[in-house]
């Protein structure tokens, strides 16, 4: 297996782990094993075997995994920069390893000292980014992203987005990151049973909003505001770019998990004090969360590289 090679299969491991990462995290709050292995880090209760305790080993298979995604990260950093010397590749691998390790300090001082909630979704919010780096380094070397290399390679012209719909793409994606704070905020404040019942809040359309139903309602309008704001991002998308084009597809792709999310967190309600369903529907939910966010990442990225003055033909042009 040459380097090339390796690095492919190395870039794509990656963001298989670092997707395992974000579940594993997802599912040490909600089983509330953030403290299965006490105050200590990186011991596990004083010891580097953590003993047999349910709560100690969901805690420290996430330190471990956390671990090793940050030496396969190193080492394809090494692999890119001696194989590969595009620019966006770079700054792909080396995002994924600062977000990689700031989410890791947080994670430890979340162990060591008290955080309040308002830290502690920040840490789902920094593992999410470093996911997404992962994602759209591997992504680099699929087919497709070759094929578009290739032709772009042989001057082939590529149609630039309009203004308005590249903006939308950057703003609708910083968005949703708010969006997916806040419900990470809701699990880390045990909100969760501010609104019981779907679509309504504890019988109402407009609940009194204080407490743990502020809360949930808040984040039930921020996610219904990013669906009508990706319904708007696929008609444009529709308009300006035929069906097989990447933009369109990506466009239909959020779209449809937006909704599948939406769905995701009626089921997390729904299932509130059913033993096992909630923990499936809170996982379900950071599965599509993660796959939206990752969509929209290469909406932007791609936003960027259908502009052939800017980032992606200076990479190329230093290659």
């Amino acid at each position: 297996m040459n380097l090339k090679s390796t690095l492919k299969w190395s870039a794509y491991c990656s963001a298989i782990i670092m997707f395992a990462v974000v579940l594993m995290g997802a599912l040490v709050t909600k089983t509330d094993s953030g403290l299965g292995c006490g105050r200590e880090w990186p011991l596990c209760n004083g010891k580097f075997i953590p003993e047999h305790a349910v709560s100690a080993l969901i805690e420290y298979s996430h330190r471990a995994v956390s671990g090793l995604i940050t030496i396969l990260l190193l080492i394809t950093a090494i692999l890119v920069w001696l194989v590969d010397k595009r620019r966006d590749a770079k700054w792909f691998v080396g995002s994924a390893i600062f977000f990689t390790l700031l989410q890791a300090v947080l994670g430890a001082m979340a162990v060591i000292w008290p955080q309040s909630p308002v830290i502690l979704a920040s840490h789902f919010g920094l593992s999410l980014l470093a996911f997404a780096c992962t994602l759209l380094l591997a992504m680099l070397y699929t087919r497709r992203a070759q094929a578009a290399d290739a032709a772009a390679n042989r001057d082939e012209p590529a149609v630039p987005p309009p203004a308005l719909f590249r903006s939308a793409v950057w703003v609708i994606t910083l968005y949703s990151l708010g969006v997916i704070y806040l419900g990470a905020f809701v699990r880390h404040t045990k909100s969760t049973g501010g609104c019981l019942g779907w679509p309504l809040c504890n019988g109402e359309l407009i609940p009194e909003l204080s407490g743990a139903t502020g809360i949930v309602f808040t984040h039930r309008i921020a996610a219904l505001v990013l669906l009508v704001c990706l319904i708007v991002l696929f008609v444009m998308a529709r308009r300006h770019f035929p069906e097989g084009h990447p933009v369109y597809g990506a466009a239909k792709a959020s779209l449809i998990l937006v909704v599948l999310q939406i769905v995701s967190g009626a089921f997390v309600t729904w299932t509130i004090g059913v033993s096992g369903w909630g923990l499936l529907a809170a996982l379900i939910h950071t599965v599509l969360v993660s796959g939206l966010f990752g969509i929209l990442s290469y909406l932007c990225v791609t936003t960027l590289r259908l502009q052939p003055e800017r980032f992606y033909n200076k990479q190329r042009s230093t290659a």
